[in-house]
């Protein structure tokens, strides 16, 4: 199940777009995060068309709201590098070839204005990013949102990928990293960045891998042998 997030949205507008979209492909859960605006607006109700059940379903939450989700997937349409890991993305294309929705996922959007902080990019397991120009990369919200629901629809609408396979837990992710930083607290390392850089790619590894409960419960069993 996917649900779409958006964090202080500022226009009602676009707000009223994106449930428009999100009923094009199928999506029903919309959060707003602190919103900046009335997302029962006439200027929202004008642009949802005929997704005005989205919008008045749509709930308010706090961020730890977050919480409850397996997989938290943000956007954003500024690159990372190597050495800017929070920020190492993926495109919509691949998210889609990737994405289980047997699990609870959540697809966070940011402010028109600002986008997503880095601590809020930080709650997400990896970023997804278009491919744009380089000379003006940032998209309308509530374009750049349709983008991404349409590479998601088109792969699982037609292929329902992994729909036979049981995806790890939250819970199993957890223990997992649990076991993998134990083994870091036994090895040296140079400066205290380096074993906090490695903890950090360790967490981006098995949140890309979308790992099955078998596959984390077998990695699980090779770092505890290593205690």
């Amino acid at each position: 199940m996917i649900d779409i997030i958006l964090i202080e949205p500022e226009n009602p507008g676009n707000i009223g777009a994106i449930a428009r979209s999100m009923k094009n492909f199928g999506l029903k859960n919309l959060i707003l995060i602190n919103p900046k605006c009335n997302h029962l607006s006439l200027d929202a109700i004008k642009r949802a068309k005929h997704a005005n059940n989205i919008l008045k379903n749509a709930k308010i939450e706090k961020i730890s709201y977050l919480k409850k989700f397996h997989t938290v997937i943000a956007t954003t349409s500024k690159l990372g590098t190597d050495y800017n890991l929070p920020r190492s993305p993926i495109t919509p294309e691949q998210l889609a070839q990737r994405i289980n929705t047997k699990t609870k996922i959540a697809i966070i959007f940011g402010r028109e204005s600002s986008g997503l902080l880095n601590k809020e990019l930080e709650l997400a397991d990896f970023i997804v990013t278009i491919p744009t120009s380089t000379k003006y990369p940032a998209l309308n919200l509530s374009h750049a949102a349709t983008i991404i629901f349409y590479e998601l629809a088109k792969k699982l609408q037609t292929k329902k990928i992994g729909q036979q396979i049981t995806p790890a837990s939250k819970q199993d992710k957890e223990q997992l990293l649990k076991m993998i930083y134990q083994n870091l607290d036994k090895l040296k390392f140079a400066t205290p960045q380096k074993k906090i850089t490695q903890i950090v790619v360790w967490k981006r590894i098995i949140s890309k891998a979308f790992l099955t409960k078998r596959e984390a419960f077998a990695i699980m069993g090779f770092f505890k042998k290593l205690l």
